[in-house]
């Protein structure tokens, strides 16, 4: 258990931040739950559509520091994949 003041005040801030950040996490994991529902019900306009929905949520969570940058570019690059070469069959 936290003694200092200092201490208790990160606890406090450490809950905050978790709670937010998995927030942030829940919401983008709903969306490419969807676009990829999307992509597998063959519903390739509604997909295109919402790609930069998709594209928003995962830039503002790599923003605030939530997932790294290049975890955000890998997964817009691997769903934008996953949409073209379904559009293709």
């Amino acid at each position: 258990m936290a003694i200092t003041q200092s201490a208790k005040k990160a606890l406090r801030q450490n809950t905050r931040r978790k709670a937010r950040n998995v927030k942030r996490k829940d919401k983008m994991k709903d969306v490419i739950k969807e676009i990829r529902a999307l992509i597998e019900q063959k519903k390739f306009k509604e997909a295109e559509k919402f790609l930069p929905q998709v594209y928003q949520t995962l830039d503002k969570t790599a923003k605030v520091g939530t997932i790294k940058k290049n975890t955000a570019s890998r997964r817009k690059s691997r769903l934008t994949k996953a949409l073209n070469k379904a559009q293709t069959k």
